[in-house]
């Protein structure tokens, strides 16, 4: 990370789930370059989140901050106690939590006519539930001192547009765009913001079936208005913006970093009129 990223963040202790890999690795990494205290969630991934640590202290250092105070918690967010353990070992190891990631997240095929249950519900236990369990105990910890804080989000452009074969995945990415505006609402007068990111085709973990593949991969980004599938680092710095100060008098809202794919490109050329 660059040192002439701005500390936005300087003084913030932030806490990212899903951060060992994909876009909640590149968040956290943001984060500490802008000066954010970083806690690197995983479940049974430890040796991919103590490298991010490592590289969290790097580019903390390199941006002129103290980096010795990230450190890598393990937890399954689908496991409401883990994650109130989780949040109490932050506190433990800083004192205060001031802004949340809820990142952690999977898909699966969950065809409408015939998903398997069990899909379906772990699908929904973790992309749901999970961001609901860890807002649950940081909105605790926002309520118990002055100064409020921020949750964000990763949604994605399926919260607003259909997903066919991924039921589960698309009624999650929907009811966090609820559980976002919900809860934004609810907490507008305590200081405490809840937005979240909307991001399109990234190359991450989650999508190599089409990543590694040139022809896949063209494929894709054909219905990219802008013509190419984002990196990470392209998603991250919009999480940065969220839990800074810059976005102060933002709440409530989904902010999609998807490369116009929300624009309904089909619609660029005019066959309707």
């Amino acid at each position: 990370m660059s040192s002439s990223i701005a500390p936005r963040l300087a003084g913030r202790f932030a806490l990212v789930t899903g951060a060992s890999r994909g876009i909640g690795r590149a968040v956290a990494l943001r984060f500490a370059a802008e000066g954010a205290v970083v806690a690197v969630n995983h479940w049974r991934d430890a040796a991919a989140a103590d490298e991010v640590v490592a590289a969290a202290r790097a580019a903390s250092a390199a941006a002129g901050h103290d980096g010795s105070r990230h450190l890598a918690v393990e937890a399954d967010v689908a496991d409401e106690t883990a994650v109130d353990g989780m949040v109490d070992r932050c506190l433990a190891a800083w004192g205060r939590l001031d802004v949340l990631v809820n990142n952690a997240g999977m898909q699966t095929p969950t065809p409408g006519e015939g998903f398997v249950t069990a899909d379906l519900r772990k699908v929904l236990s973790i992309d749901l539930e999970g961001p609901a369990y860890c807002s649950r105990a940081a909105l605790r910890h926002f309520l118990s001192r002055p100064g409020g804080g921020s949750i964000v989000n990763t949604t994605s452009v399926h919260e607003m547009v259909p997903k066919p074969g991924y039921v589960a995945y698309a009624m999650a990415k929907g009811g966090l765009g609820h559980l976002t505006r919900t809860l934004a609402l609810e907490f507008a007068d305590k200081g405490i913001r809840v937005n979240a990111v909307g991001p399109g085709a990234v190359i991450t973990d989650m999508n190599a079936s089409w990543t590694g593949d040139p022809k896949a991969k063209a494929g894709v980004e054909s219905h990219i208005p802008m013509g190419f599938a984002a990196a990470p680092d392209d998603i991250a710095p919009v999480f940065a913006f969220l839990a800074s100060d810059e976005a102060r008098y933002i709440t409530g809202q989904t902010i999609y970093a998807c490369g116009g794919i929300t624009l309904f490109g089909d619609f660029k050329q005019n066959w309707a009129s």
